[in-house]
Formats: C-alpha cells, structure tokens, sequence
C-alpha cells in the first residue's frame, strides 16, 4: 500500500462510488428546484428543517445554465438544454431596466440591483447567446457589462451595489464578476469589457499576502473566509488571467490553490473556513468549496501543465460524491448537496444549496472528461 492510501480514510480508498451517477443524481435534484418555484428560475436551496424550496434564486440560476447546456451535450439530454433556455428567458424578463440583475431571492423583501449577483447572470447570458443565437440574450448580456463597466471604481474594485444581504460592500471575490466581464468581452468582442476585468483582478492582488492569502474575501468573517468565497475569488483570478494572457494572475491563482490544497484533509474534504495563516478554522466542511477548489485544481492542470492538483481534485470530488445521497425516496434530497458536512455546519445549516449542486455538476463533468480523453 502506498504511503498516501495508508493515510486516507477506508471510506475514500475503498468505498465505490459512481461519478456519472451522482453527476445525474445532482442534474435530476436541479431540475427538481427549477420545478418547484414555477416561473422557470431555479430555488435557491431545500430547507430540511422547514420542509420547504425557498424562492426562485436570479444570481445562482444564472450560473446553472451554463452547467445545464454543458450537460445536455455530456449526458445528450436535451431536456437540460431546453430548461438552460427558459431560465435564460426568465432571467431577462426580470432584468432591471439599467441592467442589472437583482439581490437574493425572489421573495426578497429588498429589492435592488447587485455587481456580484449581475456578473453571475452574465455567465447565463453569454452561453443562451452562444448556444442559440437568440439576440434577446446577447441584448441581456451587454446591457449587464456596460451596467458593471459604469458601476466600477478607478481602481478597478466595485463599491457601490453591494449586496444588502452581505456583511461587507467592497470584497476580492468579485473577481468572479471580473471573468464574466472578460467572458463577454470575448464572446461580444468589446475590449472594454475585458480591460475592466483585468482592472478588478489588479486591485484584487493588492488585497494579497505574500502566502496568497486575500483580504476582504467573505461573506461575513473577513479573518475566517469560507472555501467558497475563496475560490470564488481564485477562479476570477485565473480565468481573467487566462484570458487576458497574464501569467502573473494566473500564477497567484496557482498560489492560492496550492495553499488551499495543503488544508486538504485525508478524506479529501477542506476545513468550511481558513485563516490567514491558512490553517482550518472551521471543523466542517463547505461541501460548494470542495467542489469550486476541485474545478480550479483540474482547470490549473489542463491550462498550465502542472499536475499536482489532480490528486486533490479526485479527493475532492471523491468525497462530496460520498456524501451525496442518490438513494433517497425523498426527492427533496435525493441528489442534492448539502451547503455543509455534517449538514448542521456553519454554512447554509440544513439546506440543499443549488449552487452546491451546480459546481459539484461542474467539478465531476472535468474529471469524467478528462478520464475519457485519457481512455
């Protein structure tokens, strides 16, 4: 036995689980959520103490579709290609007139434009555009760049339109907003879109310890940020770089995930939060974390050739899939990923995100991928 199996738990190195079965376990849970608000936008997460599908999520749906043309192509069931485009349609029905795209769920009782929620309904955007030609999405998506162009500071952060349901108005994980700008500026061929990115993700770095750790990259708890916020900021940082052709962003992405990848347990969890010194703070785990740092560790292998984090990704993936229950009779759960482990953890406490479905769909998509390139 090898040195690295003889430090894994008997549940990762001999427990059998199936990447496409949970992949459409996860698919099926989603499809589920988008039912279950009836105006074709997805909910935001099941809550299994209160029984109930909370509302229809613009920020998150908009990222899901995406992921549901990507898995039409992969699982060649077109249904999730016709449900990606009445969300798409959705989202620019209820598109701000200006541009932007709402904070919180759709029962929110505030109701005002975001930077963070609009970059994410970008991604949706770009793909309905790419996948039909529909020039109603392409109107959507360049009305929400030029809303996110104005809307950004000289030095390249966004501090107005934060968020009124987060604890802090200016944060490094914007960067995700950053590669949806460098997207659009790629598909509808505007330079200023991705000059903007590039902008955002220069200020990023200036929020960065020499360990790569990021200021101003939470939720709520700027000392203790959570695996998820940093990778959103970790994949900004990346694909802008990728885009853009800057090596230094991407090798402070390779940084971060790196330094991430060394909080990684046997089990192939991470800690649900990570101090500045990158050590656990958290005894749970963010289960959306795992599967965003399993994306970035597969995406840093294919871009730059450096395979180190393929193990961890496999670890990752590995474990959320162990997690995830695919034999449920309940259908609220069955499928779903919890937003924590155990599920009564710190982040999203007893309920089914959709966005944890969304990137474990993405994280098991690259490996199962990759595996079949290298059959």
């Amino acid at each position: 036995m090898s040195v690295v199996a003889k430090l894994l738990p008997r549940r990762w190195t001999h427990s059998a689980v199936d990447a496409r079965r949970g992949l459409q376990a996860a698919a099926e849970w989603l499809a589920r959520a988008q039912d279950a608000t009836g105006c074709d936008g997805v909910s935001s997460h099941y809550d299994v103490a209160k029984r109930q599908w909370a509302g229809a999520y613009p920020e998150t749906t908009g990222y899901i579709i995406p992921t549901f043309f990507r898995y039409a192509e992969f699982s060649g069931n077109n249904e999730y290609r016709e449900r990606a485009v009445r969300m798409a349609a959705w989202e620019s029905d209820i598109q701000f007139a200006e541009g932007g795209v709402r904070a919180g769920t759709m029962d929110a009782t505030q109701i005002v434009p975001t930077i963070f929620n609009t970059g994410q309904v970008l991604f949706g955007w770009l793909s309905a555009w790419q996948q039909t030609q529909d020039a109603r999405f392409r109107d959507s998506a360049a009305r929400a760049a030029d809303w996110l162009v104005a809307a950004q500071d000289p030095d390249g952060a966004w501090r107005r339109y934060a968020s009124p349901f987060a604890a802090h108005t200016m944060n490094t994980y914007n960067t995700r907003v950053a590669f949806a700008l460098a997207q659009a500026g790629r598909t509808l061929g505007e330079p200023s879109y991705l000059d903007a990115a590039v902008r955002n993700v220069q200020w990023a770095l200036t929020q960065m310890h020499p360990n790569g750790w990021l200021e101003n990259n939470d939720l709520e708890d700027n000392e203790r940020p959570l695996t998820h916020t940093i990778a959103y900021a970790t994949r900004g940082i990346l694909e802008v770089g990728l885009i853009a052709g800057d090596s230094a962003f991407v090798d402070a992405a390779a940084r971060i995930a790196q330094a991430v990848a060394q909080s990684q347990r046997g089990d192939g969890a991470l800690p649900g939060r990570l101090d500045s010194d990158w050590r656990a703070a958290s005894r749970w785990s963010c289960m959306t974390g795992n599967a965003q740092m399993a994306i970035i560790w597969q995406r840093l292998v294919a871009e730059t050739g450096e395979q180190s984090g393929k193990a961890a990704a496999e670890r990752a993936n590995h474990f959320n899939l162990s997690i995830q229950n695919v034999t449920a009779a309940d259908g609220t759960v069955r499928g779903g990923v919890p937003g924590s482990h155990p599920r009564s953890g710190g982040y999203m406490k007893n309920r089914y995100p959709n966005w944890a479905a969304k990137f474990f769909m993405d994280a098991l998509m690259l490996q199962l991928e990759r595996g079949q390139r290298h059959a």
